[in-house]
């Protein structure tokens, strides 16, 4: 992986349009994907996460045509997500220029897939995205969730990231509902749990809110790469004042 901490802005989208909610809950529009994608890779993005957030629980593909279109205005790599079920659907992706894919619903479901995709196009193209929610009942005190965090799993997420490292995954992708959309701080713990388990690049997602909480997400948990919507959305941070501060606190970025 890079030897810089990676900021990447990320596009939920539903309808065609990027949206955000709270918790994965409670959306609101935040803007036309291809307008924003073309911002964020010109304001300095390393990546942009686009996940079709709606894909699994609709039973769809992610969606082809604003995909494309969105590829097309960004010249930074473009990670995918959504309705990813199946080798060919990855080979889509990438024949239409997706640098990565990160696939969560469609893994629990087929834990083979993980090892598909990493034999035929390489373990760095593949993300396995790990959504949780706190539940004591679990060795970690996390469970994973899925369908968009509709369907609990009865899954320890740390045991789950280590059996995905396993099988191929190439990074992984941690959101905790109970932070996601609250701008109170990503769940360290959770970041820091899997990092430490998997050994695997980490990124950072849900719950990002003002400048501190990008740094704590690299010092204390031990994330690789920061992912964030809401601030960037709204225009409450910028990916150059995020990236600025970092440098500033001794944190390798690409400026």
């Amino acid at each position: 992986m890079a030897d810089y901490r990676r900021i990447i802005p990320c596009l939920d989208m539903k309808d065609g349009r990027v949206v955000k909610g709270v918790h994965f809950v409670n959306l609101r529009d935040a803007g036309d994907p291809v307008a924003a994608g073309r911002a964020y890779s010109d304001a300095g993005a390393d990546e942009i996460a686009f996940l079709d957030i709606s894909a699994t629980v609709e039973g769809r593909a992610t969606a082809r045509d604003v995909l494309r279109r969105t590829a097309q205005a960004v010249s930074v790599p473009l990670v995918v997500g959504g309705g990813i079920r199946t080798v060919e659907d990855a080979q889509e992706l990438f024949d239409g220029g997706v640098s990565a894919v990160s696939i969560n619903t469609a893994v629990v479901r087929n834990p083979a897939l993980v090892g598909d995709i990493a034999k035929r196009f390489g373990s760095d193209r593949l993300i396995v995205a790990i959504d949780v929610r706190r539940d004591q009942q679990m060795d970690s005190g996390y469970e994973v969730v899925t369908r968009g965090g509709t369907q609990p799993e009865g899954l320890d997420a740390v045991e789950w990231g280590r059996r995905v490292r396993d099988l191929g995954a190439g990074q992984i992708l941690p959101t905790s509902m109970d932070t996601d959309g609250t701008k109170a701080g990503y769940d360290n713990t959770l970041n820091r749990l899997l990092a430490e388990a998997t050994g695997l690049p980490i990124i950072a997602s849900g719950g990002a809110g003002k400048l501190e909480h990008f740094y704590d997400a690299i010092v204390d948990g031990q994330a690789d790469a920061v992912l964030a919507a809401s601030v960037f959305h709204f225009a409450e941070i910028g990916i150059r004042e995020v990236k600025e501060y970092l440098a500033g606190r001794g944190i390798p970025v690409r400026l």
